[in-house]
Formats: structure tokens, sequence, C-alpha cells
């Protein structure tokens, strides 16, 4: 275990593993030039599994195409694949249905908010140029946190934790899904949290109104400090 994974394992506690799916030949060649070896090392070494009790799931991109496909539709983020300037996988979720996605030159450039309707841009090209797949995909888990994988409830009061100890864990197909979805009117209580399977949700998030393509605070940043 490299110091990088160490601090994802270990000081963020995100160890042991569970639930793990070792993927097959098949599915490791078809990534190996797609996605960053140091990425498909771990999923040999771990599987695709869940962290964190849960919080956190490894996935196989492939299980998510079709799903991610349907979010980006429309956005500028289809309009680089259709050119040829990007392609993007589904790399991991959180417990709660947050997408966290792959550019296969923008780095970890993606994050989805399925609750919301939102996704979050962070173009990584430049520092996947600079430091390299290995460094980059290393510095993904050895900077990853708990708190960001979470929802918070009315009172600002994290969720996760409560959730696990009220619905009980989650299998490798399952989120915890607030029902009615906030999108349509409903209150992040945790009452009002119920286990579902995680792409039949999905979908049913997807298809409940337009997709917002937040700012890009870190390139606005860059931009500004450039001037």
């Amino acid at each position: 275990m490299n110091e990088y994974f160490d601090d994802f394992y270990n000081y963020e506690g995100f160890g042991p593993s569970i639930k793990a799916s070792i993927p097959n030949q098949e599915t490791l060649d078809f990534y190996k030039d797609r996605l960053p070896e140091r990425l498909i090392e771990y999923w040999k070494e771990y599987g695709f599994c869940g962290w964190g009790d849960g919080i956190f799931w490894l996935v196989n991109p492939s299980e998510y195409h079709d799903i991610l496909q349907t979010w980006l539709q429309g956005t500028e983020f289809a309009k680089r694949e259709e050119q040829g300037i990007d392609s993007y996988y589904v790399i991991g979720r959180s417990a709660f249905g947050d997408l966290i996605v792959w550019g296969s030159t923008s780095g970890q450039s993606i994050d989805i908010n399925s609750n919301f309707g939102m996704l979050f841009p962070t173009d990584n090209s430049t520092d996947l140029e600079e430091d390299g797949e290995t460094l980059t995909v290393d510095l993904f888990f050895a900077t990853m946190s708990k708190d960001p994988l979470d929802e918070k409830d009315v009172d600002e009061k994290l969720l996760f934790e409560r959730a696990c100890k009220k619905l009980g864990p989650l299998e490798f197909d399952e989120m915890y899904a607030f029902v009615p979805a906030l999108a349509l009117g409903g209150t992040n209580k945790l009452e009002n949290l119920k286990k579902v399977k995680v792409i039949e949700h999905l979908n049913f998030l997807a298809d409940l109104g337009e997709k917002r393509v937040m700012a890009d605070i870190v390139a606005m940043s860059n931009e500004l400090h450039k001037k």
C-alpha cells in the first residue's frame, strides 16, 4: 500500500473495503488503454467495492455508461465526446447517488449531484498533463474525505451513519434515496430515506428535469490569477 492510498485507507478511515466484486479479465482489458493504470491496479487488488462502510463505492464504469450518457445529454461534455476531445467514465459514487466522473483528457473532472440535477465540472487536464495519470489518481484517493460524500438533513446534520443504522448497510447495487425526491419537493430528513436500486433510481432522477452545469470554480480562479 503506497503512502497516498494509506492516507485514504487509514488516515481518512475508508478501509477496509466491503462487498467486493473482482473484475474479470475482459473488463480489465477493455479499460486498459481507457483509464489510468493505477486505478486498474486498485481494481485488481480490491475489486469494485464499497469504502467507509459504503459511503463511497468504486464501480464498474460499464454498468454506469448508459446512465452517464443520460446525465451528460445536451451538455458541453456530450459535445466534447462527440468531437473526440474527451471520453467520460463513472469511476465512483457516493451512498446517496452522487457520481464521480473521470475524463480521459481532463482527469477527475465532473461530479454529478443527482439529487439536485447539478453537474460540477473541474477541468484537471493541466494537472493530468503535468503530474501524470499515476500521481493524479493517487492524489484523488489521498485527498478524499467522507463529509463531502455525505448528505445533510434540514438541520445540517450528516445523514450517512444514521441512515446506515436505521436502514441497514448498503449492498453494492443500492443507495440511500430521498422519497419523495428532493427535485419533486421532498425534504432531506432521515425518515424520508429509503434503500433503492442505484441504477434504476439514477435513471428516475435524470428524467425529472433539466440538468444544470455549474461554474468551474477552479478554472475561474485560475483565470483570475492570470490577470
